[in-house]
């Protein structure tokens, strides 16, 4: 009888370390600054400054090979990003397909594929886990 009244409590309990497991791979990036104590030493991003060919080129909705959906708009040297109902992100143009925010959390790569419509997003997620993760997209609206 102690073996099958222990079998409900273990079973409970594997099952909720796998709904974590599974909603940590889902994980937004980071919008925010993070209370995380780390130490980094880089040099301060030079903005590139992006013409409005350019911008023409990058700005629109995304749809991302997650589900996400991706909104992207132009600034002056930068682009602001929001994926879903997410807080907006600004990311840094390092030239004119590549943006990354101040913090390097979030990284986006423009114009890829065999027609320019392909994008590329690596960023840290928020949750706990060390992990860098990669999603591509195509455009779905200009």
């Amino acid at each position: 009888m102690r073996p099958l009244s222990m079998a409900i409590p273990v079973s409970l309990l594997l099952l909720l370390l796998a709904s974590q497991a599974a909603a940590q791979s889902r994980d937004y990036p980071l919008t925010e600054p993070a209370q995380v104590s780390t130490v980094r030493v880089t040099a301060p991003v030079r903005g590139y400054f992006v013409t409005p060919g350019e911008a023409d080129e990058i700005k629109g909705r995304y749809a991302m090979s997650n589900g996400w959906q991706l909104d992207v708009r132009p600034a002056s040297r930068s682009i602001i990003a929001r994926i879903d109902n997410q807080g907006p992100m600004q990311l840094i143009a390092l030239s004119a397909d590549k943006f990354v925010t101040a913090d390097g959390n979030v990284t986006m790569e423009f114009n890829q594929g065999g027609f320019g419509d392909e994008m590329t997003m690596s960023y840290v997620p928020s949750s706990r886990v060390a992990a860098m993760i990669v999603i591509r997209s195509t455009v779905a609206a200009r």
